[in-house]
């Protein structure tokens, strides 16, 4: 699954495609053996191949196993883990930490005739309180979109033999409840993925965090990139040809001193 992930990004970096089909794209890598795991036909061998995908459940990298396994539990799904990643990762707009002594959801699992609950509905009694639901509306509806994937990425209808439902509103309030609408709907707006994705990169090129006073240069980069629709040499170039990359900030004499000073402290001890 993780290969899966690293061979879509590299065919766009090698194909110089746009930051976008990393979330649009309607291909994948895959072997014979996550292709079974997908429901995917005629793929044959250990070896991975670039696949079309048959319908629009899966497309982009919210519809790989390894980001839909990572933001699972071991026994359920996790529609909250989900959607904070996609505000975490992807959109660069984490949520607060929840507030204390707020109980998890695996503490309603059962509902008062004994029948077991629904991810959903173990969700809006846990959000029922005004203190989590602030949060929660954010995120649940992203993770609810791709609730459809099971703890191990396979597509599913149902729940505990319930019907899932996975309708939501997204922050600015359009509907979703499909992983394509999810996709529509961040792709609506896509400053924030491409800011974000930037950011990202600008810190692996400086081998630093991104500081505020970055943050003009971020803008301009994705804003020319605009011009050639976002292709990851564009995003790339900007930041190689920034001054930040070229012209590293050298380190006050006292400050080095001091850098060297702890590294020997930490190897004594």
């Amino acid at each position: 699954m993780k290969r899966e992930t690293e061979l879509l990004f590299q065919s766009l970096i090698r194909e110089d495609r746009s930051l976008l089909d990393f979330f649009r794209a309607d291909y994948t890598f895959v072997n014979e053996r996550l292709a079974h795991h997908y429901g995917l036909e005629n793929v044959a061998g250990r070896d991975f191949q670039r696949v079309s995908y048959p319908g629009d459940e899966r497309v982009g990298v919210l519809g790989h196993g390894s980001v839909l396994v990572l933001t699972s539990l071991a026994n359920r799904t996790s529609p909250v883990l989900r959607g904070k990643w996609v505000m975490e990762v992807l959109l660069g707009t984490p949520p607060p930490p929840p507030p204390p002594g707020v109980p998890d959801l695996d503490e309603t699992e059962e509902s008062m005739d004994g029948r077991l609950l629904t991810t959903r509905e173990r969700m809006e009694m846990h959000r029922a309180s005004p203190a989590c639901r602030s949060c929660h509306r954010f995120m649940d509806p992203i993770g609810l979109a791709l609730d459809n994937f099971d703890v191990t990425g396979k597509w599913r209808l149902r729940e505990n033999g319930m019907p899932l439902d996975t309708r939501g509103d997204f922050y600015d309030g359009t509907p979703v409840q499909t992983p394509p609408e999810l996709v529509d709907a961040l792709l609506k707006r896509p400053l924030p993925l491409l800011r974000n994705f930037t950011e990202n990169l600008a810190a692996y090129a400086l081998g630093r965090r991104v500081e505020y006073y970055d943050q003009p240069w971020i803008r301009s980069i994705v804003e020319d990139a605009e011009e050639d629709d976002y292709r990851l040499s564009s995003l790339i170039m900007g930041v190689v040809n920034g001054d930040a990359f070229r012209m590293k900030r050298a380190m006050p004499a006292t400050a080095v001193e001091e850098e060297v000073s702890e590294e020997v402290s930490e190897d004594r001890r």
